[in-house]
């Protein structure tokens, strides 16, 4: 079985424009679950440039599958989300300059750090994954520090032009991903993965759930969007059936 995760950041991206009330990521997330989804994806950055405090409070009383909540190590967002108390937190780095996420997290890096942020959230029975690159370091790294789940950074494979390169971006995702199974973690993927990129990722039997926001948010602003949720689940969900 493989999850749809629907990020609706860029819902609030188009009402913060005109900072008005309008359109509200909580009634997107709604339909986003009519249309299929399995799990809403939030991520409220230190500059609350599109998701602010208030959507998380509404989301979490709407949402009836799984909602995830996307953020920075921090300490004031660790307060966050044991307020909050999403089904699931996911680790992702953050810069103030950067248009949307840039890389995964640099765990070997930055796991002692974060080591007590994990350990809490996971205390207050929140599941915690890592946005890491796929690199098998990183995931080791994980592991070790005691992660539920790591999200695979399927960017260089968004961006991959040509055989060649597209077959060594795939093969590094399925790598991780086979070495995060086989260590017990649960594998996500995501960033980058629109209606035509989705299929030869989504068909990685080790994955268990997608995230994808911005080509589904581009898609619904055309047909609404139920039916861009359904269309990007129909999509996924015949790629892992072909494969199996």
């Amino acid at each position: 079985m493989i999850r749809l995760g629907v990020n609706i950041d860029h819902v609030a991206t188009v009402r913060q424009a005109r900072r008005a009330v309008r359109p509200d990521p909580a009634h997107a997330a709604v339909l986003a679950e009519l249309g299929g989804a399995d799990a809403i994806t939030v991520h409220l950055r230190g500059d609350r440039r599109h998701i602010q405090d208030r959507d998380l409070e509404v989301l979490r009383q709407v949402v009836r599958t799984r909602l995830n909540f996307e953020m920075a190590a921090t300490q004031e967002m660790v307060r966050v989300a044991l307020t909050l108390k999403p089904d699931q937190v996911t680790f992702v780095p953050e810069r103030r300059e950067e248009i949307t996420t840039e890389g995964g997290l640099d765990v070997s890096l930055n796991g002692a750090q974060m080591r007590p942020s994990v350990k809490m959230l996971q205390e207050a029975g929140i599941e915690v994954s890592l946005f890491v690159d796929p690199e098998l370091e990183q995931i080791k790294e994980s592991h070790k520090l005691g992660a539920q789940a790591v999200e695979i950074n399927t960017a260089s494979w968004a961006v991959a032009s040509g055989t060649r390169a597209l077959a060594a971006a795939l093969g590094r995702i399925t790598d991780t991903a086979r070495l995060g199974r086989k260590l017990g973690l649960l594998i996500h993927a995501g960033h980058g993965l629109d209606y035509s990129n989705v299929g030869p990722v989504a068909a990685l039997t080790e994955i268990t759930e997608l995230n994808i926001g911005h080509s589904i948010v581009a898609r619904a602003i055309l047909v609404g969007m139920e039916r861009a949720v359904r269309e990007m689940a129909d999509a996924i969900r015949s790629a892992r059936a072909e494969r199996v």
